[in-house]
């Protein structure tokens, strides 16, 4: 396995990425553009989920990255649940609610099984490095 140098090479990332890109979808084409609120707190947690994996990768620390995959699988969380806000609004249909939980559901998972693996590794990562 090759070593990973940038956050965008990350699967996880590139998912969260991918669906953080559907929740703007759908806060400009159904009547979520409206409510304003919620638009805007499911586009910030969707969007927290790619952030918080990239900055935890950008602190160059095991330790670091580990808390912030911690942090980006809780926005995941959030997310999930806003869903089940859009739905009971009527602003996406069921398919759509049960499509969008379930691909979360794998990314939280998988954000899950990739903190399992790091905290298996007893590498520290660059920042800690020259520390005993």
């Amino acid at each position: 396995m090759s070593t990973i140098k940038q956050f965008e090479e990350l699967e996880i990332w590139q998912e969260a990425r991918v669906l953080a890109k559907e929740i703007i979808v759908l806060s400009k084409v159904t009547d979520l553009k409206t409510d304003f609120r919620l638009k805007d707190q499911i586009k910030a947690s969707s969007g927290s989920v790619m952030d918080n994996i990239a900055e935890g990768f950008e602190r160059d620390g095991n330790l670091e990255f580990r808390q912030f995959l911690s942090i980006a699988k809780a926005s995941e969380g959030e997310t999930r649940s806003q869903l089940y806000r859009l739905y009971d609004a009527e602003y996406i249909s069921e398919s759509k609610l049960i499509k969008l939980v379930n691909q979360y559901t794998q990314l939280s998972k998988r954000i899950a099984s990739f903190i399992y693996y790091l905290n298996k590794k007893t590498f520290k990562g660059n920042k800690f490095k020259d520390k005993a």
